[in-house]
């Protein structure tokens, strides 16, 4: 016995399974920027947390603080690295954004 699935349909086209939404991790209103040293042999890197925005705006958040530090960065599980000790620089133009932000840890 044969079984099949449906592939194409000359009615609706080609069917496509639906991806599952973005979940966003929603935080408590406070943008969290710490600087984060272990295990990055020595160098610095600006870590921050607390953003609750979808990937594809965290993305553009993201490259618009590296262009305005004028270093490099990364987005990675709904957090913004920022390479370098910035976090002043990035305390204040998060704030020009409307952010409530507060400096963690070291």
């Amino acid at each position: 016995m044969m079984t099949s699935h449906l592939v194409y349909s000359t009615e609706v086209g080609r069917i496509k399974s639906e991806k599952p939404q973005e979940q966003v991790p929603q935080g408590d209103g406070i943008v969290r920027i710490q600087l984060q040293k272990s295990g990055r042999k020595g160098n610095g890197v600006s870590i921050i947390t607390g953003l609750g925005l979808a990937e594809t705006e965290l993305k553009l958040l993201a490259a618009e603080l590296k262009k305005r530090c004028g270093c490099g960065g990364a987005v990675k599980n709904h957090t913004i690295e920022i390479q370098g000790e910035k976090r002043d620089l990035l305390k204040q133009l998060l704030e020009q954004k409307g952010y409530k932000v507060k400096l963690a840890g070291g």
